[in-house]
């Protein structure tokens, strides 16, 4: 996946810190899925949250959302601490889950309204609060048909909906475009771009190209410990830095394999003589090309293969620098192979599940018990 070069990049002006994270750690008896994470985000941020199957996204949302209690550190979602003030937080918060338990025989319209008043929204406003968030989400011609009725691109916008009904300050999506149709995913991606431009997200995916689209930032946890947090240019830069590179396209007919293999072959032997140049990789090019990485010195490297063009019969086609992409960041940071990031994996193996005594013990620590916390996100 390419970063184009000219994409535009979304800026926010940052009020305050929403959402505070501090040393947070959660054991699963003798596992350890959090290891003392520190992040901060700020009002009106979107976070792109990444991280492999395994790495405790989903653990530090359930956290968050006040799901489930760390084993130590502290979290403050505006201003309140998830462990001591669950309610105040609850109130503020607004969580689409991957898999959006709705109530299927329920009419859209009848479903929000009955949201809207478990998140304590005046009764007086109930029925416009279902029509503005039907507006911002591109339901209002749907709200008089049942939930069982629809696409899951519309059962993913009600499910939006339902997470901004009661004006929250911060909303948490967990894979919020898992299953759906490129079409579909473009549409609940202008949903999230817009409702980002007034309130806090954290946006959890797999598929890093929505990353790109919609984060303003990006964080990438892996073992449990935050490995990466910065802007996308930021990180590019990072890795560009840690592993520079040049890429260099040959234009080359062949009329059979064994003679594209035995040019293949005396190309990558001219380059790897070149000075400046540590590694040659083979990448794949454009029809009628023969495209490589070249690692080492840049600027040597460069020098070097112009200056070989002098007394070369192939024709230069492109000389220029690496440019990172978001996989190449992920991969970096994360040392995973290739697989988790595409989107394949269910979330479901995304951190291993409490036992039941576990369970109990969250439900003792929550102020509130955990079934209520799942009507109201609903």
């Amino acid at each position: 996946m390419a970063i184009a070069s000219g994409m535009e990049t979304m800026t926010r002006e940052v009020q305050g810190e929403t959402i505070v994270v501090e040393g947070l750690t959660k054991h699963y008896g003798s596992f350890e899925a959090l290891k003392g994470i520190d992040f901060r985000v700020g009002a009106g941020e979107i976070v792109g949250f990444l991280g492999p199957n395994g790495a405790g996204k989903t653990t530090t949302m359930k956290i968050l959302t006040c799901f489930m209690a760390a084993t130590d550190g502290e979290a403050t979602v505006a201003g309140f601490d998830v462990r001591e003030q669950s309610e105040e937080v609850r109130r503020r918060i607004g969580y689409l889950p991957e898999n959006v338990p709705l109530y299927e025989e329920m009419l859209v319209y009848d479903y929000l309204h009955f949201i809207a008043s478990v998140q304590d929204v005046e009764s007086k406003r109930r029925d416009d609060r279902v029509r503005e968030v039907a507006g911002r989400t591109g339901i209002s011609g749907v709200l008089g048909k049942t939930i069982n009725e629809l696409s899951k691109g519309y059962r993913q916008r009600v499910g939006l909906a339902q997470a901004i009904i009661h004006e929250p300050e911060v909303i948490i999506l967990d894979e919020p475009t898992t299953g759906l149709d490129p079409n579909q995913i473009a549409e609940i991606r202008d949903v999230i771009t817009a409702i980002g431009r007034e309130k806090t997200i954290i946006f959890s995916t797999h598929i890093l190209q929505e990353v790109t689209a919609v984060c303003d930032r990006i964080i990438i946890i892996d073992e449990g410990r935050l490995v990466a947090d910065g802007t996308l240019q930021e990180l590019e830069q990072q890795i560009a830095e840690a592993t520079p590179g040049v890429i260099v396209s040959y234009e080359c007919e062949y009329e059979g394999e064994k003679e594209q293999r035995e040019d293949t072959d005396r190309i990558r032997r001219k380059l790897e003589q070149l000075a400046g140049v540590e590694r040659v990789v083979d990448v794949d090019g454009r029809s009628g090309e023969r495209t490589f990485r070249l690692e080492g010195d840049d600027s040597q490297i460069r020098r070097s293969v112009i200056e070989s063009q002098s007394n070369d019969p192939l024709a230069l086609k492109r000389l220029q620098a690496v440019q990172p992409t978001l996989e190449d960041i992920f991969r970096a940071h994360t040392n995973r192979q290739k697989g988790d990031e595409d989107g394949d994996a269910k979330s479901g193996d995304e951190d291993p599940p409490p036992t039941e005594s576990e369970e109990e013990e969250e439900e003792e620590k929550s102020e509130k018990p955990t079934a209520d916390a799942g009507e109201v996100s609903a």
